[in-house]
């Protein structure tokens, strides 16, 4: 295989995201209209939001993304960051891959100073979460979702 490189998702990679993108919402059993896929492709490319993707590169393909929220904290002068989504294409997954893209993200918060990197995933995901067991024990947060549009 190929080496891996993780960057930062340029206005060019948008064909490659989608495809990654795709399978994430398939991977969920999730269907968006294409105007959020659009709205979300635009955040991660304006330097304004601060609404982020790494991209795992093999060759010059993406197979795999990171997209973080980093935003201010009440408990903290520094940023958080909010690893909202992490994706592997399947067929490339047990190589190292969301690792790689995870220890990318630590690298950059230690850099930049974040107070911590978090996230969450489904109770029944075991296969993410004994990635994310490596780094650190689930917490004993209980998460509520609100719906407030109809």
């Amino acid at each position: 295989m190929s080496s891996i490189t993780i960057r930062t998702a340029v206005a060019a990679d948008k064909p490659g995201w989608v495809d990654l993108w795709q399978g994430y919402l398939t991977f969920y059993g999730s269907a968006i209209g294409p105007e959020v896929t659009e709205t979300t492709w635009s955040r991660i490319t304006d330097p304004i939001v601060p609404v982020f993707t790494r991209l795992a590169i093999v060759g010059d393909k993406p197979v795999g993304f990171a997209t973080c929220i980093l935003h201010p904290r009440t408990w903290a002068i520094e940023p958080a960051c909010y690893l909202e989504d992490l994706f592997v294409d399947e067929t490339m997954r047990g190589r190292g891959i969301g690792r790689r893209l995870i220890d990318d993200l630590i690298a950059m918060g230690q850099r930049d100073g974040w107070t911590n990197l978090y996230w969450h995933t489904n109770s029944g995901n075991e296969t993410a979460r004994r990635l994310y067991d490596r780094y650190d024990k689930a917490d004993d947060f209980v998460r509520y979702r609100l719906p407030l549009k109809g």
